[in-house]
């Protein structure tokens, strides 16, 4: 059983009893005091005395990314003051018991948790690190470091799958933010959380509120089946929401996690194969969007990877269902490798958005003039869509080359596709444009793509925007302001989020859910 810990810096004692109080009422099993800001024991004590969650004491100084002015016995001293009432655990850095073990064994007893952190990276000898804490008559070992890349968190998982007492294994910063969900998954003593509104007390803290509801906390277990959404940025993402809320509403047995990867070909290679060969993660499917589409092609070509036709001939990837894992033939050991398949659900999105929107069928597409903004995947899709069923498609590109190339592509297979400068946008007689650019996604919700002088709209024109947050961009605004109707990106993201989730459990997708929380949380922004 992992516990949930929320971590609270001591400045007072009421306020940290309110705080203890909030978290216990979130669902807390343990609280962190951390005593940087305190040096009189009396205050300790009545903490100890007087929380109503059992404690874990920790005082650190500035070299361990703490902030007490104290010195190491004085240190002991006061985390001693606290052996009393609700303190569970003394939290001691390994470098401070090296130096003060009999005294910290002394004051504290065994109940230690002896830790070792690292705010540059992972540290280089950090299976010494392990095994001299382990040998220590401390209770639990902690090792935290800065993640480097998503990587890192494995080896976090096979630190703890592996362990020989109560371990922490954590990842600190943006890219170790699923070694905090995860650990209960992979048998952590405990993870840390933040309370809501609270910056928390580690790069990378996730509240306890999300880590209860958004993350299904009480719901993981070790047969719990990982998906996520591979982008950078990826913070911003509404898909780990919506997904985990539609993984409980038919009482799935899956976690959607934020999975931060480099923009590099080179990155997403990494990234797959190492969480691919991670048998124990489960991992099942992902999401992929920008900058990784394309990445998302490439590399399950080079695998000779079954690929929806549709999806190769878009020259985008937005979804991959890791299947059973199967042995490979080619092999002359029993390896067991996973079985992978990549589709593009935008493409269907996007058309179906579009003529539900304009009361039409796909083949009357054929009678439209249609301006695409942008050359990247959605882009490309959009076009390769529009295309098919006969539209005339210009592409509009900051770089014109790429507008170049995408128009050459798909010109002739079935309508008609141009390139034209994006400043002779002005110009445009379209009667349909299509934003498929993150220019305007929060937070540079000022900013759109159409320039000093935007086309004529009117009351026969539609204007679709493909980002979903905010809601109403301000490409929207303006155009509805100018009379032309318009499509939200919450409407193509739930389209495709729905076959996403449905090609992933094989069971029905709750749509109605899925579209109240996306429109519930960007609401709330």
């Amino acid at each position: 059983m992992t516990d949930l810990c929320v971590a609270i810096f001591v400045h007072s004692v009421e306020q940290a009893l309110r705080d203890i109080a909030s978290a216990a009422e979130a669902g807390a099993d343990l609280a962190e005091l951390r005593l940087d800001h305190v040096a009189d024991r009396a205050v300790v004590d009545q903490l100890a005395n007087r929380s109503i969650l059992p404690c874990i004491l920790t005082c650190r100084p500035p070299e361990e990314g703490g902030q007490s002015p104290l010195s190491d016995a004085q240190r002991i001293d006061l985390l001693a003051a606290g052996k009393l009432g609700r303190t569970r655990y003394a939290d001691l850095e390994l470098a401070t018991y090296r130096r003060h073990s009999e005294v910290a064994l002394q004051c504290l007893g065994p109940s230690i948790i002896l830790s070792a952190h690292d705010f540059a990276g992972r540290p280089d000898r950090l299976y010494n690190l392990l095994a001299e804490m382990n040998q220590s008559p401390a209770a639990v070992s902690k090792i935290v470091w800065m993640a480097r890349t998503i990587r890192d968190n494995l080896e976090a998982f096979e630190v703890l799958l592996h362990r020989t007492k109560p371990t922490i294994a954590l990842c600190m910063g943006e890219a170790g933010v699923i070694s905090r969900i995860l650990a209960r998954k992979f048998g952590g003593f405990l993870t840390y959380a933040s309370l809501p509104g609270d910056s928390g007390t580690a790069p990378g803290q996730v509240s306890i509120t999300d880590l209860k509801r958004l993350y299904r906390w009480d719901k993981i277990g070790p047969e719990t089946r990982v998906y996520g959404v591979v982008a950078k940025p990826v913070a911003h993402s509404m898909s780990p929401a919506v997904h985990n809320a539609a993984f409980d509403a038919i009482d799935y047995d899956g976690v959607y996690l934020p999975l931060l990867v480099e923009p590099t070909y080179e990155s997403f290679k990494a990234f797959m194969e190492s969480f691919l060969a991670f048998a124990p993660l489960h991992l099942s499917g992902l999401s992929i969007t920008i900058p990784h589409k394309e990445n998302a092609l490439r590399y399950l070509e080079e695998k000779g990877a079954q690929v929806e036709p549709l999806a190769r001939s878009i020259g985008a990837v937005n979804t991959i269902v890791v299947g059973s894992r199967i042995a490979d033939r080619q092999s002359q050991i029993s390896d067991l490798k996973p079985e992978i398949r990549g589709f593009n659900t935008d493409y269907a999105a996007i058309l179906d958005c579009i003529t539900t929107a304009l009361s039409i069928s796909r083949e009357q597409l054929a009678g439209l003039r249609i301006a695409v903004i942008g050359a990247g995947g959605t882009g490309r899709t959009a076009v390769a869509a529009l295309a098919h069923y006969g539209a005339t498609v210009v592409v509009y590109n900051r770089t014109r080359q790429r507008a170049d190339a995408l128009a050459a592509r798909f010109n002739g297979k079935s309508g008609k596709v141009v390139a034209a400068p994006l400043e002779k946008l002005c110009d445009s007689c379209c009667q349909v444009y299509i934003n498929t650019t993150s220019v305007g996604m929060h937070p540079n919700v000022n900013d759109w793509p159409l320039g000093d002088t935007p086309p004529k709209f009117s009351a026969d024109t539609l204007v679709f925007d493909t980002i979903y947050n905010p809601m109403k961009t301000r490409l929207l605004t303006e155009a509805e302001a100018a009379g032309a109707r318009t499509i939200g990106g919450v409407e193509m993201f739930v389209r495709q989020a729905v076959a996403q989730f449905e090609a992933w459990t094989g069971r029905p997708a709750p749509v109605d859910v899925m579209r109240r929380v996306i429109e519930q949380r960007l609401a709330a922004r």
